[in-house]
Order: C-alpha cells, then structure tokens, then sequence
C-alpha cells in the first residue's frame, strides 16, 4: 500500500490551488506574447552565429539531457522504478529536444521560433509532473495522467501558436502548463511521502528554476553587471544545473 493512499489533507490542498489557479487564469482576458519577449540584450555574433551566448548555453541541456539518457540505457545507474522507465527517459529526451529548440529560437527570436522552444519544455514540464506524482502520490496516478499531461502539454503550445497567427494570441493555456507544476511540485514535496528516502533533487530543481527565472527577469541589468554574460543565458545555465543535480539524485536514492 501507498504510504499517501489516506492523505486527505494533501488531496485537499492540491484540489484547492488547482481549481484557485484554474479559476484565475480563465477569468483572465486572453494574453497575447509581448513583442519585447524577444528583444534580448546580448545579441553579439561570434563565428557568424547571431546571438552566440544565447545560442550555445543551451549545450548544457544537451550534455545532461544525453547524460541522463545514457545512465538510463547504458550504466543504468539510476534508482526508479523501471515500470515507469518511459517518463524518465522522455524527460531526458526533453531536455535534448530543448537544447535544439531553445538554440534554433535564439537564432532569431520570435514567436515561430519560440513555438519550437516552448514544445520540448512543455514535454519536460508535464514528464517531470507525471513522475512526482508517481513517486509521492501513487504509481497509479502517476502512470494514468502520463499520456495525458504530455498531449495537454503539446496542445497548450500549439494552441498559443494557432491564436498568435490569427492574431488573437492566448497563452494562458501554456501559462497554465508552465506554472502549475510549479506551484503544485512544493506542496506535493512537503504534504506526501516520497517511496524514496531523499527528495533533495527535486528541491535543488525548484532552487535552480528560481535562479533560473530571476537571471531571465534581470537579463539586461546582469549583462551590464557582468558585461560577458546575459541573465538570459544564465538562465539556461541554472535551469540545466537543476536537472544535472536532480540526475545526480537519482543516483544517490533508494527505496524505503
């Protein structure tokens, strides 16, 4: 039996954030991409490749994304339970997807391009989503959104493309996608018990996700601070050293 089967409480609480955020987000008006989105301010070209940094700070998703991928086929040095192998390995896959994407947007910065950013992350966003639940709530449930996280995830971002080429742009679907996990990722950790005896790597994640967020928030005032990096390429430095901690957790667990 799942130590969480009983916890009413915890069903409760995540009940009560997910219909407040849903409710919130659906009585907002439509919400269009802001053109200053991608007006980034490191934009040097180096080796005849425009907005280089930007660009080549997505190799660290790369790396971890084929780390994970190879300590899951190859060393199979990471502790989950296989019966679930699919989500960690999509999840990794994700990240690769996103070093691809990321660095194909950053090419030239708009929202086409973005659309091919935002796919891959709402993959991982709903991968990640799916194994949490799997682990802290029920292997169940875990396995029964699974599928339909990661198509909710996909049509959120097609959604917001299809609505910007009309001219109508929505994006609280993806907003939704994006932030949901996040806010619901805490409770989960501190109201369920995880089958595993350490969750550090989650919360190294959400550390790493916030430092991620601040850099990006803070892109121009870091470039001048700095005047080598951008916030926005820190971002994506952070937001890779999350996932290489949570991998490093993955090897450092095991079951109850």
């Amino acid at each position: 039996m799942h130590p969480n089967k009983y916890n009413l409480f915890g069903y409760s609480i995540i009940a009560l954030i997910t219909i407040a955020i849903l409710t919130t987000i659906f009585l907002l008006d439509p919400v269009a991409q802001d053109p200053a989105y991608h007006q980034f301010i490191d934009s040097r070209t180096f080796l005849g490749i425009p907005n280089f940094i930007n660009v080549t700070s997505n190799l660290a998703f790369l790396l971890v994304g084929l780390l994970g991928i190879y300590k899951i086929l190859i060393t199979k040095s990471l502790i989950f339970d296989t019966n679930f192998r699919p989500a960690y390995l999509l999840l990794f896959t994700s990240l690769i997807l996103i070093a691809f994407g990321s660095a194909y947007y950053h090419l030239s910065p708009d929202n086409p391009s973005l659309t091919w950013d935002r796919l891959p992350m709402a993959i991982g966003f709903m991968s990640l989503f799916s194994i949490i639940i799997y682990e802290f709530i029920s292997p169940r449930a875990g396995k029964t959104i699974f599928l339909p996280a990661i198509l909710i995830g996909i049509t959120s971002v097609i959604y917001w493309a299809m609505s910007e080429q009309q001219g109508a742009g929505d994006l609280r679907f993806y907003i939704l996608v994006a932030f949901l996990p996040i806010f619901l990722t805490p409770v989960i950790l501190l109201l369920f018990q995880s089958v595993y005896n350490s969750t550090s790597g989650y919360w190294w994640l959400l550390f790493a996700y916030l430092l991620a967020k601040l850099s990006e928030h803070y892109d121009v005032q870091i470039f001048i601070i700095t005047g080598v990096i951008s916030g926005h390429s820190l971002k994506h430095l952070f937001a890779a050293l999350g996932f290489y901690l949570l991998l490093k957790s993955y090897e450092n667990r095991h079951q109850k």
